[in-house]
């Protein structure tokens, strides 16, 4: 069989599609794209057993319908260089060779039976469906994924928690030491449900969702999610188990707060980072009338930094001590001009909030603090 199809749109699907697929697999024939022609669609699929990528694009022409597998490896070298122009598949499913040809040349690489690649893991009838915003989804999966964990212990903590209430979907990334939680105000559901999204697949999103006004339709059961976008689809294995009462550690009475330019606190502590100490990277704020000051030491090195700017401040003067590279994560990923930190006690959370929040949402980062000599 023969069809013809866009040397850049096939690229741009299959350098997608080749995230998902790892360096080692333990089936080989997960190492494949799998080629489905029906009519003039081309359905593309690859996976790593776990997660399984699929993506469409329209063919020039096509004379029947087929399936194969092809190795991801040598078709994607071999088409990423190729100018903008058609190329040509003629696939003989017999000798299980396909010859691809274009202005230029040709190359034939071998080709597998797609009857050996794993089913597609399907969602229950009774599945949860989350509609939610292409852009929304992106920003909070871009403002979340640096606050999940690498706790071989506590898988459930290795992963983004979407938490769908009646009052709101929360979406919510913690190590146990700092935490992001997201609340899209205007998505709600009568009845509760929630999942716990791996990282690898929250990765694949990040790249792949846009800033257009469509929307991502989110399938989920106890086991697997489904999630539609554009003209992709991402169906992937979830973390099970029970993520912990995320709302119980934020503090809710926090009387000092303290308004700053993000940017300049930023630079400031990217300044003064240096000069922790290696191990704990502990650096201390103090806050007293319109004045931040960070300190950071690290006596085995002789080493001290201090850097005072100037900020809005209502409460009582004060010194905490918070991890400087955590810190440096958090107000990396707002994306607002001034931040606003609330606080209780040295000993207690400290909350980062951006001065304005993005519409119908509710944006908090938390951060745990470190005990300070004074």
């Amino acid at each position: 069989m023969r069809f013809t199809v866009s040397s850049t749109a096939l690229s741009s699907k299959l350098n997608a599609l080749a995230r998902v697929i790892n360096s080692k697999n333990s089936l080989p024939i997960l190492a494949d794209f799998v080629f489905d022609i029906q009519g003039n669609t081309l359905f593309l699929t690859a996976s790593d057993s776990e997660n399984v990528m699929k993506t469409q694009l329209d063919l020039t022409e096509s004379d029947a319908d087929a399936r194969f597998a092809i190795g991801n490896h040598d078709l994607l070298e071999a088409v990423k260089g190729i100018s903008e122009q058609p190329i040509t598949f003629d696939v003989d499913q017999q000798t299980n060779i396909a010859k691809i040809s274009y202005q230029n040349g040709l190359f034939s690489l071998p080709i597998e039976s797609a009857d050996e690649y794993p089913q597609t893991q399907s969602i229950s009838e009774g599945a949860t469906e989350i509609v939610i915003p292409n852009a929304v989804l992106a920003e909070n999966i871009n403002r979340s994924l640096f606050a999940t964990a690498q706790d071989e212990l506590r898988p459930v903590m290795n992963g983004i928690y979407f938490d769908l209430t009646p009052e709101c979907l929360s979406i919510v990334a913690s190590d146990g030491h700092k935490l992001v939680r997201n609340r899209v105000l205007n998505i709600q559901k009568d009845q509760p449900a929630s999942f716990i999204l791996p990282k690898k697949p929250a990765s694949l999103l990040k790249n792949l969702l846009g800033k257009d006004g469509d929307v991502v339709i989110i399938r989920f059961d106890e086991r697997n999610a489904q999630i539609s976008y554009g003209d992709g689809e991402i169906i992937c294995r979830l973390i099970e188990g029970r993520y912990p009462n995320y709302n119980s550690v934020i503090p809710q009475n926090n009387p000092n707060e303290l308004s700053v330019d993000r940017l300049s606190l930023l630079a400031a502590l990217r300044r003064v980072q240096p000069f922790a100490n290696d191990s704990s990277n502990l650096i201390r704020f103090h806050v007293e009338g319109g004045i931040l000051q960070l300190d950071a030491e690290d006596y085995d090195f002789s080493k001290t930094a201090t850097e005072r700017m100037t900020c809005e401040y209502n409460g009582q003067a004060m010194s905490i001590g918070f991890k400087g590279s955590s810190f440096i994560e958090i107000l990396s990923n707002f994306d607002c001009q001034d931040v606003i930190i609330k606080l209780a006690d040295p000993s207690r959370a400290g909350l980062v909030v951006p001065s304005e929040q993005p519409e119908n949402q509710d944006v908090l980062m938390l951060m745990m603090p470190m005990l300070i000599n004074d």
